[in-house]
């Protein structure tokens, strides 16, 4: 017998674990030095980003978000901090 998942049970738990884990190095990268500090959180954010527009092929708003994650990112790591 195979145990079967079903993927509408499984995508909150993912989704919750996840949370879990950035919340967590969002943490840690705060606790860095400067100028490691902006540049950590801003790839973070610009790595979401990256992900947002892979995963959003097809969904136009995904996409956009992502782009709008990707350019707080770079903004992030190279000019706010």
């Amino acid at each position: 017998m195979k145990l079967k998942l079903n993927p509408d049970l499984l995508r909150p738990l993912l989704g919750t674990i996840g949370l879990m884990i950035g919340f967590g190095v969002y943490a840690v990268a705060g606790d860095l030095p400067q100028p490691w500090q902006r540049l950590s959180i801003g790839a973070m954010f610009a790595l979401l980003g990256v992900s947002a527009v892979i995963y959003g092929r097809g969904e136009r708003w995904i996409q956009v978000l992502g782009g709008v994650l990707i350019a707080y990112g770079l903004l992030r790591a190279l000019l706010l901090g």
